[in-house]
């Protein structure tokens, strides 16, 4: 079995190369994620901007130094997290995303949630919440609350680029991160106990076969 860490490393150096779309001709370059194949925990942005297109990591400009901050104020450090967008190369002039441009970087974020298998995901604004939740109310009335899909718990949040310019918003903002917190504690726990009753299950039918042979 190839090791994570080595399926994430060609992943990002599949986004790299890619010119599905004009963006490729575009951009600096491409950011595909940064964080730990470990993280339970992914946050979705839009796109990147000036400075990641300069740089090549997601949330490294004015917008990744307040997420950076909530992070923190609910006990968590910005490499706890895998992060990554929706589109991989940054639109002109900072535009919204184009419906083809979401779509051509479609599998590329598919990928990284298939290989990463967060207990949850932040979706920060409304194209990580169009992308990955469908059909889900708008960002102002679904914000803050907890969408379950199977065992993956998903957040809509408003993005923290908005929440700049916006301090309604970012007050909003912070209050939904403190009811993250409580979702990620719920999450563990559940993931305690799905482990706990797999451990469980291997002892019954490690003992099974041996109660069997004492019947001969």
């Amino acid at each position: 079995m190839t090791d994570p860490a080595l399926q994430l490393a060609r992943l990002h150096a599949g986004i790299c190369a890619c010119e599905a779309c004009p963006l490729s001709r575009t951009r600096t370059q491409a950011v595909p994620g940064d964080g730990p194949v470990t993280a339970r925990i992914m946050a979705i942005g839009e796109a990147p901007g000036e400075t990641e297109d300069r740089v090549g990591r997601p949330f490294v400009g004015a917008a990744g130094q307040l997420l950076t901050k909530l992070l923190r104020g609910i006990g968590l450090d910005r490499s706890d997290l895998y992060i990554a967008n929706v589109l991989k190369c940054r639109p002109p002039g900072n535009r919204d995303p184009e419906p083809a441009e979401v779509e051509a970087c479609s599998h590329w974020l598919d990928e990284q949630v298939a290989l990463i298998r967060p207990d949850v995901i932040l979706l920060l604004g409304r194209h990580a919440v169009a992308r990955l939740l469908p059909g889900t109310a708008g960002i102002s009335r679904s914000h803050g609350q907890r969408v379950r899909r199977g065992d993956r718990t998903y957040v809509p949040l408003y993005h923290p680029a908005a929440a700049l310019y916006n301090g309604g918003l970012l007050r909003t903002l912070e209050e939904d991160m403190q009811q993250v917190r409580g979702y990620l504690e719920e999450a563990e726990e559940a993931r305690r106990q799905a482990a706990a009753a797999a451990a469980a299950a291997e002892v019954v039918a490690t003992a099974e076969p041996r109660e069997q042979l004492s019947l001969f």
